[in-house]
C-alpha cells in the first residue's frame, strides 16, 4: 500500500459514521463530514459540476438535503465572495467524496469547516449515482442524515411524521425581514420583493444601472409604491409558491400598474396571481445545464435552475399570458409574458451563480424597458 492510500485510509477510519435514510426505506451508510447530529429534509440532486458554495448559499434550497452528482467536492475551498446569501440554508449535504485540502487563491476555509460553522450535517462515501437514479425513478422524497441513530427503521418512522414541502410557507425562514438597499444610486429604481433573493440578482440589477431596494416578502402594495419604484422584481425562494399567499396578493394588486419581472418562485407567483395553478415536479430541476428554448426566436439557452414546482400550462389564461420559453428536457414552462400587464417572468436564473451566462441579458432588457417607461 502506498503512502497516499495509507493516509487516506487513516483519515477514513478516524471519521465518524453517518447514515442517510429515505422515506421509502432505502438507506446508505457513509462517513460524516461537517456538523454532527441529525437533519431531515427533502432529498434532491444537483447536476452542476462547479459552484458548490453558490448552491449551499442559495436560499431556495431551504428545507432540502442537496446531493451533488459531481464526485469530488470542496477542492476550491470556501470564500466570502461566492456566497449568494448571508448564510447557508440547506438542511444537509450529500457527496461522493470531499476534498481534504483546497487549492484556490481565493479560498479561505475548508468545506468541512464551513459546514461545521453553519451546523450543516454532511455525509460522504455513499453511492451518489445510485441515489440520483433512485430519486429520478421514485421522485424526490424526505430523508434523514444522522450521526447519532443508525437504526433505519426508527429514522424512517421519524420521516413519516415529518410534513412535506407541499402547502408549507417556508419563505419566512430565509428572508432578511427588513428593508435595505443594495446600492443607493442608478438611472431607475427597482424594488425587489425578497422571497429568498440571491445576491447575484441584486448584482445584475445594479450592473444594469438600477438603484436596488429590497423589501421583505410581507411588504404590501402600499409599502412598495411608497418607494416610488420604476420596476419590481419578485425574487426566487424556497418551497411551494401557492403557500406564499401574501406575495400572490401583492402581485395581483400591482400587475398592470408597474413593470414586474418574476424569477423562479417569482415566476410561479405571477402565474398564480393571474389565476393559473402550480404543481410539484417529480424530482425538480437543480443544476447548471438545463436547455431552454425561446419560442419566439428559436434560440436555445443553457440555464441554471433550482425549483421543485412548476406552472401548469393547462391553467394559464391565454388572454393574459403567452408562454415564451420551454424546457427541452420535459417541455415544462420556463418563461411567460403578460404584455397587457407589463410583466414577464422566467423559471430559470438569468444571473447564473453558478453556471452559464446565456440569459444574463434579461436584466438589461428589464432595466431598459423600465427606463423608457415601457
Amino acid at each position: 500500500m502506498n503512502r497516499y492510500a495509507e493516509k487516506h485510509n487513516a483519515l477514513c477510519s478516524s471519521s465518524k459514521g453517518a447514515i442517510l435514510v429515505l422515506e421509502d426505506g432505502l438507506f446508505f451508510k457513509g462517513l460524516n463530514f461537517g456538523a454532527t447530529g441529525e437533519s431531515i429534509g427533502e432529498v434532491v440532486f444537483n447536476t452542476a459540476m462547479t459552484g458548490y458554495q453558490e448552491v449551499l448559499t442559495d436560499p431556495s434550497y431551504n428545507g432540502q438535503i442537496v446531493t451533488m452528482t459531481y464526485p469530488l467536492i470542496g477542492n476550491c475551498g470556501v470564500n466570502s465572495e461566492d456566497a449568494e446569501s448571508r448564510r447557508s440554508f440547506v438542511k444537509g449535504f450529500i457527496i461522493r467524496e470531499k476534498s481534504r485540502i483546497y487549492s484556490n487563491w481565493r479560498g479561505k476555509m475548508l468545506l468541512d469547516d464551513y459546514l461545521k460553522h453553519h451546523n450543516i450535517v454532511g455525509i460522504e462515501k455513499i453511492d451518489t449515482r445510485q441515489l440520483t437514479k433512485h430519486i429520478r425513478l421514485k421522485g424526490a422524497m424526505m430523508g434523514c442524515i444522522s450521526t447519532e441513530d443508525f437504526n433505519p427503521r426508527r429514522l424512517k418512522e421519524k420521516l413519516r411524521n415529518t410534513p412535506s414541502l407541499i402547502g408549507r410557507d417556508i419563505v419566512g425562514e430565509v428572508v432578511y425581514g427588513k428593508k435595505y438597499e443594495w446600492n443607493r444610486s442608478g438611472d431607475c429604481t427597482v424594488v425587489v420583493i425578497d422571497c429568498g433573493v440571491k445576491f447575484g440578482i441584486l448584482r445584475k440589477l445594479a450592473e444594469n444601472g438600477a438603484r436596488v431596494i429590497i423589501l421583505p416578502y410581507t411588504a404590501t402594495k402600499e409599502d412598495i409604491l411608497k418607494e416610488n419604484p420604476d420596476g419590481i422584481v419578485i425574487s426566487n425562494g424556497p418551497g411551494d409558491p401557492a403557500a406564499v399567499k401574501c406575495v400572490i396578493n401583492t402581485a395581483r394588486n400591482l400587475l398592470g400598474k408597474i413593470p414586474i419581472l418574476g424569477i423562479c418562485l417569482g415566476h410561479q407567483i405571477l402565474a398564480l396571481a393571474t389565476g393559473a395553478m402550480t404543481y410539484k415536479l417529480k424530482f425538480g430541476h437543480h443544476g447548471a445545464n438545463h436547455a431552454v428554448k425561446d419560442l419566439r426566436s428559436g434560440k436555445i439557452q443553457i440555464t441554471v435552475q433550482n425549483h421543485g414546482f412548476c406552472v401548469d400550462p393547462k391553467t394559464l389564461d391565454v388572454r393574459k399570458a403567452e408562454v415564451t420559453h420551454i424546457n427541452l428536457n420535459d417541455q415544462t414552462i420556463e418563461g411567460i409574458r403578460y404584455d397587457k400587464m407589463r410583466a414577464f417572468s422566467f423559471q430559470f436564473h438569468p444571473e447564473a451563480s453558478p453556471g452559464p451566462h446565456d440569459s444574463a441579458f434579461i436584466y438589461s432588457e428589464f432595466t431598459e424597458m423600465i427606463k423608457r417607461k415601457y
